[in-house]
């Protein structure tokens, strides 16, 4: 394996590994406020904003038709894969038992396939963008790696949350947690491949990613962070974030 996609995929495997760092809190207590929730999810939106803006701007260097056109494509795919995710979302909400109680594995196995599908097109879109970023230049793909690497530990905490309530033990709710972003280090790696090859296509590839993440930030996060924070306290710690991420950006 050459070099270069070693390190795409190892990256791209922190940022998974990552998401079961949302786990540890449940091994000193039994449940998470939904303050904690709401400005984990804020600082997370900030970051991946910042780091969206990054894309934009190395991509724009190169082609800005080409930048905005990916853009473009990026939000059509995330939009299609939501509408597919949601109709897999009216499923009924006792098939994750599989998860919990062994009995019930082969009877849920219908539910554990839909399962797995929602949590791979959720993170695919990560892993894409992650590996494009390393397809312009590595400062760019190490701040997308911290930031969807910061963004997976609350959605690793939500996950854990629900499965330490039913009983699980916090060490499953993490490997559980790990397992749901293993799309981001499988797809990361074609998606890099692909716009180090087609160096014409990197703009587009870049625009793609940045497009998608914009899509997530104020379609998902944002609104999950205002449910459970103010819109002030909520705006001012993304804009903090962001601006961390741009001066991380720019000193690096």
């Amino acid at each position: 394996m050459r070099e270069d996609v070693l390190q795409v995929f190892l990256y791209a495997l922190i940022t998974a590994v990552a998401t079961g760092l949302g786990a540890l809190p449940f091994i000193f207590i039994k449940k998470i406020t939904p303050k904690v929730m709401g400005y984990s999810n804020a600082i997370a939106a900030g970051l991946m904003t910042g780091a969206s803006i990054g894309l934009i701007l190395e991509g724009i260097e190169n082609s800005y038709p080409k930048t905005i056109l990916g853009m473009i494509i990026g939000v059509i795919a995330i939009i299609i894969s939501g509408i597919f995710i949601e109709k897999l979302n009216n499923y009924p909400q006792e098939s994750p038992d599989f998860l919990i109680n062994k009995k019930n594995f082969f009877k849920d196995i219908k539910g554990a396939l839909l399962i797995i599908i929602v949590m791979t097109a959720h993170s695919a879109a990560e892993g894409i963008g992650l590996g494009t970023s390393f397809g312009g230049t590595f400062k760019f793909g190490l701040m997308m790696t911290i930031a969807i690497a910061i963004h997976n530990i609350p959605e690793g905490l939500a996950i854990s949350a629900s499965l330490v309530g039913k009983g699980v033990p916090w060490w499953k709710a993490s490997l559980w947690s790990i397992f749901t972003s293993l799309p981001q280090p499988i797809f990361a790696v074609p998606a890099y491949m692909f716009v180090s090859t087609m160096k014409s296509y990197m703009p587009i590839g870049l625009g793609f990613a940045a497009g998608a993440m914009f899509w997530v930030v104020f379609s998902d996060i944002v609104p999950e962070s205002q449910e459970n924070i103010s819109r002030s306290n909520a705006a001012t710690i993304i804009v903090l974030g962001m601006i961390a991420m741009l001066y991380l950006q720019y000193i690096l």
